[in-house]
């Protein structure tokens, strides 16, 4: 199932993507009106810390919609409603794995560079947003504005110690995230936390795919253009720590919790490491696809 956040109507809802139509299913509505005995889930944070029952859960709700004589009034267009992350605030900070790719390693640094261990940062909670939004350029604290298309995990089930090999046992399903830093903040801070962490500079979305829907996380292409651009053209299987050796190495003495967010790292071509650089600046368009999962597109505002 492809689970989107979104609002309409002033309100955060969530649903599924309609099949073969630019629409959501509003699985908050049908619940009300159709199935009001029924525990369901007010929020897709929520439906995924209940357990990885929420898909049959949202099937019975998508059943009782198709069934009834007003199947369109439980759906919401694309165009009506607005994107929101699909997790648009996690249990705690969005985690991130740095260094992950080799050529990404060497196109900002040398082979020096290339770690032994997972390497960990966390992005703010706040810098979260969604897709088609509008990421602020920052204009008065950095010049040096950059991408990173990236593959992001959400997890499904609490869990500490995780073995590798159970590691996909406690994935909900995967995002598209940008996680959007301000480069000269980075080195002048000397920690990554604050130049990845400003409000609204970690775009996210616009799906979140169950798991089931891509057995393979380990072989997904991730193209990034800025402008039609194409600057990132890499693919998961370059990772130089995969998925579960990410969840096992986090989840040593830190618990995992439902919701919360991993991104794994990105290829090559970000803005830094083109000779001059190519930052980011008012009016660029950054679309991040993902196979599988689909296309988040933001644009640098004021």
């Amino acid at each position: 199932m492809k689970f989107l956040s979104f609002r309409f109507e002033d309100k955060l809802l969530y649903g599924v993507k309609v099949k073969r139509e630019e629409a959501a299913w509003n699985i908050v509505r049908i619940h009300k009106e159709l199935i009001p005995n029924e525990q369901v889930p007010a929020t897709l944070l929520e439906g995924i810390q209940n357990g990885m029952e929420l898909q049959e859960t949202v099937r019975k709700c998508i059943r009782a919609a198709e069934e009834s004589d007003h199947a369109a009034r439980y759906k919401v267009k694309f165009s009506d409603l607005v994107w929101e992350a699909p997790v648009p605030r996690t249990p705690k900070n969005v985690i991130c794995i740095g260094k992950n790719y080799r050529d990404h390693v060497i196109e900002v640094g040398s082979e020096e560079d290339l770690p032994s261990d997972v390497v960990v940062f966390t992005k703010s909670a706040t810098s979260i947003m969604g897709d088609n939004s509008l990421i602020p350029s920052y204009e008065e604290l950095t010049s040096e504005l950059d991408y990173e298309g990236e593959l992001a995990v959400v997890i499904g089930k609490k869990g500490k110690n995780i073995p590798k090999q159970q590691a996909y046992d406690y994935i909900f399903g995967y995002t598209i995230l940008n996680d959007v830093t301000a480069r000269d903040m980075q080195s002048r801070h000397k920690q990554f936390f604050l130049g990845k962490s400003l409000d609204n500079t970690c775009p996210m979305g616009p799906y979140l795919v169950s798991k089931d829907e891509i057995p393979y996380p380990g072989q997904l292409s991730i193209v990034t253009k800025v402008n039609d651009e194409i600057r990132q053209d890499g693919n998961t299987k370059d990772m130089i720590f995969p998925i579960e050796e990410i969840i096992a190495t986090l989840s040593k003495g830190m618990t995992l919790e439902p919701g919360d967010v991993i991104a794994t790292g990105t290829p090559a071509g970000v803005g830094k490491g083109f000779n001059p650089p190519k930052y980011l600046k008012k009016g660029d368009q950054v679309k991040i696809s993902i196979q599988g999962i689909g296309t988040l597109t933001n644009e640098i505002g004021e």
